[in-house]
């Protein structure tokens, strides 16, 4: 990158441009509400989005595979898999704003799983950090104060299996290419889908296949924004920004879906952003990278 690219501002600009091509995603799949049941919907949305892989197809032929490797990509396909259908599920139950701060606790849960399963320290700051995220699910969630949908309690699953996911990823970035890993997302999530949406398969209608295929397009844009932002700047400095995702779903919400605007999803989603920025300066301090930023990786 140029220096000119290769400095703070760029890299806001950058991670922005990442939120409003994550809430178009967000907002379309709302958008299509729940005609077509959530694993078809995932499903075709991946299927579409196999074509985004041409340019990498050269790399992906010429990689030649450990059994080790194919054990970890599977098992990051049947991790996203899941959480993919429990992402596409939610939208279709909750607010776009609830979706969008559950979704911040992701990188909470993969510092919490390096700890346990990877045996990275979790000294008392960075644990502090982790109990104020999970405080800010709570203040999400408030349970026992209203009732709960069966999309919040898939949120929770879909940010837990998309941790999964990234922990595998982690053990398979030091020696697969980092195209070889999302190419291979796409491809194991594809065949994951395939049995759960020829179960409940419904056929779509040609405008519904569009709206799919764009959320594939957004999608692929959004993964191209964050890969600049993280290239152009810190993730102390980018990090930040990825809150104007949630004041953006919010807008949308209110102005396109009638949904009302809650100061407790605000206060909670706040918090959460506010504790995985910490925890990535915290990490960037000690020189290491094993929590993801809040928009990586997105699972759809």
């Amino acid at each position: 990158m140029s220096a000119h690219e290769r400095s703070p501002l760029a890299g806001i600009a950058w991670m922005a441009a990442t939120g409003i091509n994550f809430v178009a995603v967000t907002a379309i799949v709302k958008h299509l509400g729940g005609r077509i049941p959530a694993a078809e919907s995932a499903f075709i949305r991946f299927l579409l989005g196999l074509v985004f892989l041409l340019p990498v197809l050269g790399t992906l032929r010429r990689h030649e595979f450990t059994r080790r490797q194919l054990r970890l990509f599977a098992g990051r396909g049947a991790a996203h898999t899941l959480g993919v259908m429990l992402w596409f599920y939610a939208m279709t139950r909750i607010t776009i704003a609830e979706v969008t701060a559950m979704n911040y606790m992701n990188p909470v849960y993969v510092t919490v799983g390096a700890a346990l399963l990877l045996g990275e320290p979790l000294p008392p700051r960075r644990l502090a950090a982790v109990g104020a995220a999970l405080l800010g699910a709570f203040i999400i969630l408030r349970p026992g104060f209203r009732a709960l949908d069966p999309g919040h309690f898939a949120m929770i699953g879909t940010a837990i299996f998309f941790a999964a996911g990234y922990l595998q990823a982690k053990r398979l970035s030091d020696d697969v290419p980092a195209s070889v890993v999302v190419a291979m997302l796409s491809i194991t999530v594809t065949i994951g889908l395939g049995p759960f949406a020829l179960a409940v398969w419904v056929w779509p209608t040609p405008v519904e296949v569009a709206w799919l295929f764009a959320v594939a397009a957004f999608a692929t844009t959004a993964h191209y924004c964050m890969t600049r932002a993280f290239a152009a700047a810190p993730l102390t400095v980018t990090q930040p920004v990825t809150f104007l995702q949630l004041v953006w779903a919010m807008i949308l919400g209110a102005a396109v879906f009638g949904e009302p605007v809650d100061g407790w999803v605000v206060l909670g989603g706040t918090i959460i952003v506010g504790s995985v920025t910490f925890i990535t300066w915290r990490e960037q301090r000690a020189r290491r990278r094993v929590t993801p930023g809040v928009h990586e990786p997105k699972g759809y």
